[in-house]
This record gives C-alpha cells, sequence and structure tokens, in this order.
C-alpha cells in the first residue's frame, strides 16, 4: 500500500499501532517534515486525552503543527503558536461522529488545516 501511495506521490509517513511488523521497521514513530517553510511533526499514538495538546507541543517543538491520529476523532485546534491535527478516518469512524480527512494549506511560511467531512 504504501509504495502504491508513492506512485501518486511523494509520501511521508509515521507506523501506527495496528501495521504489520514489516511496515512498522520501514517507518520511524515520530518524524518532522517541512513543507513550504513549515514544520509539521507526526505521531501515530498521541498517549492520553489528558494534556494532550501540551504532550504533543512539547515532543515537536518548533514545529507549526503536529499531527497525530491512532483516536480517529478529526481536530484541527490551536496550541499556542502550533495547530493540534487529527485528520479521522476516511475508513474507520469507530468513535468519530463520521468519516473525515484532513487537508493542509501551506503558502508564504504559513498552515491552514481544513477538515473534511466525507460521506
Amino acid at each position: 500500500m504504501l509504495e502504491e501511495l508513492r506512485g501518486f506521490a511523494p509520501v511521508e509517513a509515521v507506523h501506527g499501532n495496528m501495521d504489520d511488523p514489516a511496515l512498522a521497521r520501514l517507518l520511524p514513530e515520530r518524524r518532522v517534515v517541512e513543507v513550504g517553510g513549515v514544520r509539521i511533526g507526526m505521531v501515530h499514538v498521541p498517549g492520553p486525552g489528558a494534556g494532550r495538546a501540551e504532550r504533543l507541543a512539547s515532543l515537536f517543538p518548533g514545529c507549526d503543527a503536529v499531527v497525530y491520529g491512532h483516536t480517529h476523532v478529526p481536530e484541527a485546534a490551536r496550541h499556542g503558536s502550533a495547530w493540534i491535527l487529527n485528520p479521522g478516518s476516511p475508513t474507520e469512524r469507530r468513535r468519530a461522529p463520521g468519516h473525515s480527512m484532513l487537508v493542509l494549506d501551506v503558502e508564504e511560511d504559513r498552515l491552514e488545516p481544513g477538515l473534511i467531512d466525507l460521506p
């Protein structure tokens, strides 16, 4: 699947708790990518809900945004100068109200997230 996605466009990813061991060995637990002058931290498992925003911001100092997964619950909230983001899931909504995805618009060192509800 990862190689199939890379056939469409460059892919930056981290491994999740449900990934098979071969994929988990290929991908890091955390990473920081830079896109158009914007730094984005990525992690799948964010830890407990209590203190999540503070914890994620401290794990990725200097990042403009931190994107996490695991909960499948969409989020786009500011925490200080950083966005804390979860795209939800386009396939498995679990506890989320519906299916969703996240689009990040980056222009001139500025990031604007957009959550998209899917049918």
